[in-house]
């Protein structure tokens, strides 16, 4: 198994992959790391660390191109590797690519994940190593364009369905990924509920957080709310505009970082496409959708327009669509319609599942956890 992992800078994807290949050894599975970056500093010691993208384009291309050279050679050998890269980069030299066609198709790896993250916490962490030039609004596109250009090299080199976002917010990602790679029979879920109209409702909270836990202790689960951190980075922004401060600070410690209330505000349009967009791929990278409809203390349903809007892009995507809904009054035609099937709860929506082989048993009969 190959694997091509990639994304923006400022994701931390060295400490992070290294857990995912500590996960994978304890499920029986030995996987080489190759950093490429790392590599390419190894073989150009007269670089400062941070400085190598400052290099000419002509020397940069040239130390990929070695290293990559000796990764290819060496992933023969290897029954599993992992490739962290980069697809493009956005710096000083403007936007240029970070792969060679012919290499790629000589690796021809198995999978192309791209990694993403909360733009705070990019933001944050090339602050912290000192790289102060790339601004939220050039972040934003640089995640758009690592997304896209992964997905391309996706195509062109292995075709649809060998590519997946990956949000590097959401605790269990490692999981994700060491499934996505041993255990492809596992089916993929992406998983749908009310978000942001039901935030000072703890009870539908505590009920959301129960149904994503259990649905991904059965499925390779795609967590929109993984990405929770950017929408209520919009409002905090606009509040802070209309009582006229100048900054906002967000985060716990150590992860808590001030930004410039004029800069978020700049980058909103962006922030609510990329979601769309984004939450559209997710469930077309998965096999079905599996959403929540909690009720709300008045009795109506917690149905935003965003989970019926995710409902039929799946319907029309023709993914299988589950909805556990938990109001007393009965769905619309517009869920029962477009359903695969209805649930009243979570259990019962779970029983289905191992009734109807949805979850994929070990050889020894005990489920994935």
């Amino acid at each position: 198994m190959k694997v091509v992992v990639t994304g923006q800078v400022g994701l931390d994807k060295k400490p992070f992959l290294q857990n995912v290949a500590a996960m994978a050894k304890q499920e029986g599975f030995d996987v080489k790391l190759f950093h490429i970056g790392d590599m390419m500093y190894a073989e150009a010691p007269d670089v400062g660390a941070g400085k190598i993208l400052d290099l000419p384009l002509g020397r940069l291309e040239n130390l990929r191109r070695s290293v990559f050279k000796d990764v290819i050679a060496e992933a023969k050998t290897e029954s599993n590797v992992i490739i962290n890269t980069h697809a493009t980069f956005r710096w000083r030299h403007g936007l240029f690519f970070a792969f060679d066609h012919d290499q790629m198709k000589l690796l021809d790896a198995d999978l192309y994940i791209v990694l993403v993250d909360s733009i705070d916490q990019v933001y944050r962490r090339l602050r912290q190593d000192g790289h102060h030039d790339p601004t939220l609004k050039d972040l934003m596109v640089w995640r758009e364009e690592e997304i896209l250009a992964t997905e391309l090299l996706s195509r062109i080199v292995r075709g649809h369905g060998k590519f997946f976002i990956c949000v590097r917010g959401g605790d269990d990602l490692a999981q994700t990924i060491v499934r996505l790679m041993f255990r492809p029979e596992m089916k993929k879920a992406y998983l749908s509920f009310p978000m942001s109209h039901v935030m000072d409702l703890p009870d539908v909270l505590a009920e959301i957080e129960q149904f994503r836990r259990d649905m991904k202790r059965y499925f390779t689960c795609f967590d929109p709310a993984d990405m929770e951190k950017e929408k209520p980075l919009t409002f905090q922004a606009i509040q802070a505009a209309q009582d006229g401060k100048r900054t906002i600070t967000v985060g716990e410690e150590p992860e808590r970082i001030t930004l410039d209330t004029s800069e978020v505000l700049g980058v909103i349009a962006d922030i609510d496409g990329q979601i769309y967009v984004r939450d559209f791929k997710l469930i077309d990278q998965a096999d079905m959708i599996i959403s929540l409809v909690p009720e709300l203390p008045d009795g109506k349903p917690a149905l935003s327009s965003g989970v019926e809007r995710e409902l039929q892009h799946a319907h029309e995507s023709t993914r299988d669509v589950f909805v556990v809904w938990k109001p007393r009054r009965d769905p619309s035609p517009f869920i029962t319609e477009t359903a695969t099937e209805v649930f009243r709860s979570c259990p019962e929506a779970i029983q289905y599942f191992l009734d109807n082989r949805y979850v994929i048993e070990t050889t020894n009969g005990t489920l994935f956890e």
